[in-house]
C-alpha cells in the first residue's frame, strides 16, 4: 500500500505561496498567506468526510439537505509551527477538538525528541489530522504520526505547507496507510536539512524569531 500524496495545484495557493516564500515577506504577510492556503490545504485534505441528509426550509420551500455525519474531527498541530496551520483548521470546522505534539529535533542527530503529547482520549472515533509545515527529514512526521497511532488513532491524515522529496519518501514508506496533501513538493534539502528553495524555517517567520 502506497500513501497518497495530493499537491494542492491551485492557481492562488500557488500564487500565494510565491507570495509567502519572498524573503522580504512581513511577518503578518506570512501569517496571513499561510492562514489563506491553510484553507485550501484544510479543503483537500477533508474532501472525503462523508454526509447526511436533514430536513431544513429555505425562504423558498422545504428540503433535504447534506450536513456533515460520521466522525468527528480532531486537529493535531506539531509545535510549535503547526499551530499556523491550525487557525485555518479551525476556521473550517470550529468544533474540532485540538491535540497539541512538542517534537524539538536533535541538531547533531536530526531526530524528533518528544517534550509534550496532549490529545483528545477518544482518538479511534476521529478523524486525526497532523499538522506541521515542513516536511523535511520527514522524521518528525513519522514520530508525530506514530504517537498518534499509539493513542489508538485509526484514521490520519498528515497536512503541510511545503515537502521534500526525502521527506515524502521517509514518511510514506513509514506509515504508507497515511494520506499527505501539502502545497509543492520542493526540490531537495540541502546540507542543514532545509528544504530548498523551501522558505527557511517556519515557525521563526509565523512567530517572528531569528530565521535561518
Amino acid at each position: 500500500m502506497t500513501a497518497k500524496v495530493t499537491v494542492v495545484d491551485h492557481p492562488l495557493v500557488q500564487h500565494k505561496l510565491t507570495l509567502l516564500r519572498r524573503r522580504e515577506a512581513s511577518t503578518a504577510e506570512f501569517r496571513k498567506l499561510l492562514r489563506e492556503i491553510g484553507l485550501f490545504l484544510g479543503y483537500e485534505a477533508l474532501r472525503d468526510l462523508p454526509l447526511g441528509k436533514i430536513q431544513i426550509e429555505t425562504p423558498v420551500c422545504p428540503m433535504e439537505a447534506p450536513v456533515l455525519a460520521g466522525k468527528k474531527l480532531t486537529f493535531i498541530s506539531v509545535l510549535r509551527a503547526g499551530d499556523g496551520l491550525l487557525g485555518p483548521m479551525l476556521d473550517l470546522v470550529p468544533s474540532a477538538r485540538v491535540g497539541q505534539i512538542g517534537l524539538a529535533r536533535n541538531e547533531e542527530t536530526l531526530k524528533p525528541e518528544k517534550y509534550f503529547f496532549k490529545v483528545p482520549k477518544d482518538t479511534s472515533a476521529r478523524v486525526n489530522v497532523v499538522l506541521d509545515p515542513m516536511l523535511a527529514t520527514g522524521n518528525s512526521a513519522v514520530r508525530a504520526v506514530q504517537e498518534i497511532k499509539d493513542a489508538g488513532a485509526l484514521d490520519v491524515r498528515f497536512v503541510c505547507l511545503l515537502a521534500a522529496p526525502e521527506g515524502i519518501k521517509t514518511f510514506t514508506e513509514a506509515h504508507p496507510d497515511v494520506p499527505v496533501v501539502t502545497a509543492s513538493i520542493d526540490e531537495k534539502l540541502n546540507e542543514k536539512a532545509y528544504i530548498v528553495p523551501g522558505l527557511g524555517d517556519a515557525g521563526d517567520r509565523i512567530f517572528g524569531t531569528k530565521g535561518v
